[in-house]
């Protein structure tokens, strides 16, 4: 006999559910019946009153119920949440082998069927950014069994890092912050700082200060892509962050780097990076607005760099704003078209699954066509498989990673 209050909900509800994507609307549910609090877990029926699936819901969000099993038999006790935690972190050791496997994402929201935790490893800290408040109600059961589970199988973690300083709470009702979460039988580290080695190249990592959890995971293999067409070539790496596509372009070469970035800090950490892998000779970042910068060099018909990076951040977060994300796009795959000579490589990407594959791929043309080039498609990549995409969940398909050669 269940006793979870039960979410009767509408045929494209159920349609979209039974297909396996774990949301159920707030405007998808019919009937309501039995009590409950936000965070709590509820079975999910269809309008005859068929077990669809069992989540958590929270009426303060437009995702009422994000489903976690489709199983009428779990128990979702400390047992049912080890086994997750263990399928999570076995698969990263398949896909993610060796030294890649310190730092990954070991947890990616729903693709690990943790509706709204983001868990990523960075050497010996571990950092956490949770956006359900189902999952923030456990987090107590969760993040201690978690590092007891690495630990156990002899992963050195020291700590766990919550970066919860991000609006998208407040659409949960839950308050932003972040800090050190406090492990039974650890003392909480007294720096936020690491180390960690990525494709041979090493960074340090500033899990308080740096953007999202402290560290892109997601290009890691795209980067390796950019390190074997790099040798000989003098490169603009564009948004360049913490420098990781330009170091990964110098270690595999390159003659020269420029790596931009509009964050003075985001260049400062560049250039200690660049000097922490031996490349500062041939490795210069510096502080500029890369539209800016794009459109002076084009105007300047400098055609120094023959190799043209672009990794920007997400221009659209939504869909109402993807018209102009594309204009944006657009404007300077452009550019850096028309910078680069016959001959040169292109690489390109956007983090947003608002702009789709189709989407940006039709962008692409109307740039080619603007910029008065031909492309050569040399490869087409996307996030790391640490970042796991559903087929059944589009929204887990978010980067779309290109290299092009101007012909």
């Amino acid at each position: 006999m269940r006793t979870y209050p039960k979410f009767y909900i509408t045929p494209k509800g159920e349609k979209a559910a039974r297909r396996g994507h774990p949301w159920v609307y707030g405007e998808e549910v019919t009937k309501v019946e039995g009590s409950y609090e936000n965070g709590d877990l509820v079975d999910v029926l269809t309008a005859k009153g068929k077990y669809v699936g069992t989540g958590f819901v929270n009426d303060h969000s437009k995702i009422r119920v994000r489903l976690l099993s489709n199983n009428a038999n779990d128990k979702f006790d400390e047992a049912f949440w080890e086994r997750r935690l263990r399928y999570a972190i076995a698969y990263r050791r398949v896909v993610m082998p060796g030294a890649d496997f310190k730092c990954c994402r070991l947890i990616f929201g729903e693709a690990d069927q943790f509706p709204g935790l983001t868990v990523d490893r960075f050497n010996d800290l571990l950092v956490t950014q949770t956006l359900s408040l189902g999952i923030e109600k456990r987090k107590d059961l969760l993040f201690p069994l978690l590092v007891k589970i690495l630990r156990d199988e002899g992963e050195n973690i020291k700590g766990l890092y919550e970066r919860n300083d991000v609006n998208i709470r407040l659409k949960e009702g839950l308050t932003m912050g972040q800090g050190f979460y406090e492990l039974p039988g650890l003392n909480t580290p007294s720096s936020a700082l690491t180390t960690i080695v990525e494709n041979g190249l090493v960074y340090e990592v500033d899990v308080e200060n740096g953007q999202k959890t402290g560290f892109f995971l997601d290009q890691k293999y795209n980067r390796q892509s950019v390190a074997r067409i790099s040798k000989d070539r003098h490169v603009l790496d564009c948004f360049t962050h913490t420098g990781s596509f330009g170091l990964n372009a110098a270690k595999g070469g390159a003659a020269s780097v420029t790596a931009v970035d509009i964050s003075e800090a985001a260049v400062q950490m560049a250039n200690l990076n660049a000097a922490k892998n031996g490349v500062a000779e041939i490795f210069h970042a510096e502080q500029a607005d890369v539209f800016e910068l794009l459109t002076k060099l084009v105007a300047a018909k400098d055609h120094t760099y023959d190799f043209v990076i672009l990794d920007p951040p997400a221009f659209t977060k939504s869909r109402s704003t993807v018209r102009n994300a594309t204009k944006g796009y657009r404007e300077i795959n452009t550019l850096a078209m028309k910078l680069l000579p016959r001959g040169g490589f292109l690489a390109t990407c956007s983090c947003s699954h608002f702009m789709t594959a189709e989407l940006f791929e039709t962008m692409l043309k109307e740039a080619a066509t603007e910029a008065g080039v031909s492309l050569r498609q040399v490869e087409v990549r996307q996030q790391a498989p640490d970042h796991p995409a559903l087929w059944n969940v589009p929204e887990t398909f978010y980067l779309k990673f290109y290299i092009f050669q101007v012909v």
